[in-house]
């Protein structure tokens, strides 16, 4: 999506996120509609021939029959989407248990032969909202006409019975805090903090809590291909951990996969220590590229050479952890919310500008950009209310999908290898066993390499500076999905479609719209 770069107090572009997932991000982002009216039933897949007796369903466990033979109603919503909701099971080990709906758009296509399925990343991220705010923008003419764009907000995140924590005075409260977790007295406090959000998330969500997971959230994925999608392959694009989706689908259900667009990949093998080492790499990175741009122009805050300018921002980060910055509408910005500020704009290289102003007005003492910058970060509205539960959500499915080490002489030695591998922001990584310590459900997904056996090939797309989602990630992806063709856009920023490459964009429409083959090793 090409967007000129916003001036503070305007969103930046927000489709495929990821979110981070050392302790600095206790508190992060995601993105509303209304669902209303009601129209009498459409048949799953509207123009696609499959019917949900037939093939769609073919293969479907016999217990889970009833979702996948359900049958929907489409309602006209929010942005000309039409909107609709799908039960599934709470757990799928027991399909006659507790269920949940799931919330459904669709932003049709002019002349759609096909539906695409669409995931934005997070955890935590709306697909509803995706295809709401940048369905028209994001996806190309070609592509539009083709399909009709579904999104889905996944089992635990806004519409979709929601991970349920503090309310807006809480989580301002928690953002407020400024907690030192290389001491023993302060990561004692920060643990004590942690079990006092995980208890409040385990008392107002209820049994969906223990079940927003990767796994559940891909079983739920081939209910939609069924019923929404009335196809017996499903066509998908995921971005970011939209991309962990889509790859975790391609093991579990090979034989349904039809075209698949994996863009910023997450390598499913890693651990949660090997994939926050890998983002403090990618943002240390990402920080020299913006320093270099920036002293390149005029009007940057930042002095002398690369070395010096970084050094002037490693003072300013030391000085915001000693210190709570000061800002104009009452609160205070300690040093997580300014870390999480600061790092918003790196998603996005047209958002550079907008990081340059926050940091001029920082260095003169005033912390209400990056304030604002923080705020977008978390879904908080200019009115102090969240427009998401991202923060809760992504806490839930990382404690769910990844063993954390939470043994403080464990995490102080991560911390280390954090601040050597990344100087500026490494420490402000590190203590994420903090999040999952007190989780009162244990992990259910073991980190494992992709294992996709089906005959469709899957198209996989790394950005060389890709700060969320490092190119090598991608590099690993394509090569244990086997049969994939990796597209290498050399650029800065998250993702590569629809953010100005008309060689990325051209070369996804084609294998997604024209059905031709990916390019494996094509550069952009």
């Amino acid at each position: 999506m090409t967007t000129p770069a916003p001036s503070p107090g305007t969103p930046l572009p927000a489709a495929a996120t990821a979110r981070l997932r050392g302790a600095v991000v206790v508190v992060v982002a995601a993105i509303l509609i209304a669902l209303t009216g009601c129209t009498p039933f459409i048949g799953p897949g509207q123009g696609n021939s499959a019917s949900p007796e037939t093939s769609a369903t073919e293969g479907a466990a016999p217990e889970l029959t009833k979702f996948y033979q359900q049958q929907i109603q489409w309602s006209p919503c929010e942005n000309n989407l039409e909107c609709a909701k799908v039960t599934v099971p709470v757990d799928y080990a027991k399909p006659d248990g507790d269920t949940i709906q799931l919330a459904v758009a669709r932003l049709k296509g002019r002349n759609a032969k096909g539906n695409l399925m669409v995931n934005p990343g997070g955890p935590g991220a709306s697909g509803i909202d995706l295809v709401r705010d940048a369905g028209n923008s994001m996806f190309s003419d070609k592509l539009r006409g083709m399909y009709n764009l579904v999104g889905w907000d996944p089992r635990g995140v806004k519409r979709s019975a929601p991970v349920t924590c503090l309310d807006a005075a809480g989580q301002d409260a928690v953002r407020q805090l400024n907690l030192d977790n290389s001491t023993d007295a302060g990561l004692a406090q920060s643990f004590a903090e942690q079990k006092k959000v995980i208890e409040a998330c385990k008392a107002n969500t209820g049994p969906i809590l223990a079940h927003s997971d990767t796994i559940s959230s891909v079983k739920d994925m081939d209910v939609l291909r069924a019923v929404v999608m009335g196809q017996t392959k499903l066509d998908y694009a995921g971005f970011s951990y939209g991309t962990l989706l889509g790859a975790t689908y391609a093991s579990m259900f090979s034989d349904r996969v039809g075209k698949f667009v994996l863009d910023g990949a997450v390598d499913p093998a890693l651990g949660a220590q090997e994939l926050t080492l890998g983002q403090a790499k990618g943002f240390e990175d990402a920080l020299h590229a913006y320093v270099r741009s920036c002293i390149s122009k005029s009007g940057c805050p930042l002095t002398g050479s690369e070395t010096d300018a970084v050094g002037q921002l490693q003072t300013l980060f030391q000085n915001v952890q000693e210190q709570p910055m000061h800002t104009n509408d009452g609160r205070a910005l300690p040093i997580t919310d300014f870390v999480n500020g600061f790092i918003l704009p790196l998603y996005n290289d047209q958002s550079w500008p907008v990081l340059t102003q926050a940091i001029a007005k920082a260095l003169r003492g005033d912390g209400s950009a990056m304030l604002r910058l923080a705020d977008q970060a978390a879904d908080r509205d200019q009115n102090g209310t969240y427009s998401s539960n991202g923060s809760w959500a992504f806490m839930a499915y990382n404690c769910l999908d990844y063993p954390t080490e939470s043994n403080t002489a464990g995490m102080r030695t991560e911390a280390q290898q954090l601040a050597e591998a990344s100087p500026t922001f490494g420490q402000f990584f590190a203590y994420g066993g903090v999040n999952c310590r007190d989780w009162p459900y244990k992990s259910v997904r073991t980190p494992a390499p992709a294992h996709y056996t089906g005959s469709n090939q899957i198209m996989v797309l790394g950005t060389t500076g890709d700060p969320a989602t490092p190119y090598p990630w991608a590099v690993s992806l394509r090569s244990e999905l086997g049969n994939a063709a990796l597209l290498t856009w050399t650029g800065q920023g998250h993702t590569a479609y629809g953010r100005g490459s008309t060689c990325v964009d051209q070369a996804v429409d084609s294998f997604l719209v024209d059905g031709k083959a990916a390019e494996d090793g094509k550069h952009c």
